[in-house]
């Protein structure tokens, strides 16, 4: 699933493309939008929030999407032929006289009106790369729940918006806490950092084409991905372990030695065979 800086360079393009064109083109391949047509009207914006894309459309209208672990959007010149996948893959076309957005894989696609956007994303805390950030508050509903996993309570986009499973190893990494260790045991000096480092990493890679969270060229990444290879810093062996609520596990990666707290429960599996190919490289983004 891809993180929030990567989810905000998606709707960075498609605003670059689509924003104060009017539609030549809207083909909606959902049954309940099937016959839906919103050619003739001008896109107003398209605003990410969080992990969710809002594209707004003249008339009060919003096409909400979310990319999911596989869903992508790509944008094409007029003669351009698209590349984002086979056919039947394609969930939503809109077009304009130069440029055609087209939505692969797409798993959530909603047609609502602008004023009931809190329907889709009211949920969510505060966005880390959006004009609500706000450290406090953010702090506060992390520590709502003082016994939960920090690696979960990171994940859970009601608590702050745009944390996925790379930042969550590598926060936890930075932050020198197991992600099974309870969030309200987390010092709390540490704890007080949480909410602006992972801020300042999303900011900062958001314009990257290569995310890293290291500063040295050629190891982007501390942890995540690297599962048996050297630690950065100790040069013990990553470790990986699956991490969930129950009703979805996902990936973990952590050092032993740096990293305090406690490891994954007896019996957690180990997800080898969704290890990163080539450790000690970056994982590859969502491209669009």
């Amino acid at each position: 699933m891809p993180e929030g800086d990567t989810v905000w360079q998606t709707a960075r393009r498609l605003h670059t493309a689509l924003a104060g064109h009017v539609l030549t083109r809207s083909d909606l391949r959902v049954p309940k939008y099937a016959t839906t047509d919103l050619t003739g009207r001008q896109v107003l914006d398209v605003t990410p929030r969080g992990k969710h894309l809002l594209t707004r459309i003249e008339g009060g209208v919003t096409l909400h999407s979310h990319l999911k672990m596989d869903g992508s959007w790509k944008v094409f010149a007029h003669d351009e032929r698209w590349t984002g996948g086979p056919a039947h893959q394609i969930r939503a076309i809109l077009g304009t006289t130069d440029r055609t957005a087209v939505g692969y894989r797409l798993p959530v696609l909603d047609l609502l009106r602008t004023t009931d956007e809190d329907r889709v994303v009211g949920h969510l805390g505060p966005d880390l790369l959006g004009p609500d950030w706000n450290p406090d508050r953010a702090l506060a509903n992390l520590l709502t729940d003082p016994a939960r996993p920090l690696g979960e309570a990171l994940l859970d986009q009601r608590n702050l918006a745009g944390i996925g499973n790379v930042y969550k190893s590598e926060l936890c990494f930075l932050l020198g806490a197991t992600p099974w260790l309870p969030v309200g045991a987390l010092p709390p000096d540490r704890a007080a950092k949480l909410p602006p480092l992972a801020q300042r990493l999303l900011e900062a890679n958001r314009d990257r084409p290569v995310r890293t969270t290291t500063g040295r060229r050629g190891q982007d990444l501390f942890v995540y991905g690297r599962a048996a290879r050297p630690c950065l810093r100790c040069r013990t062996p990553i470790r990986v372990a699956d991490q969930g609520d129950g009703s979805r596990e996902r990936p973990t990666y952590w050092c032993p030695t740096c990293q305090i707290g406690p490891a994954p429960p007896p019996g957690s599996p180990t997800p080898h065979r969704r290890s990163h190919p080539n450790p000690g490289t970056r994982p590859p983004r969502h491209t669009n």
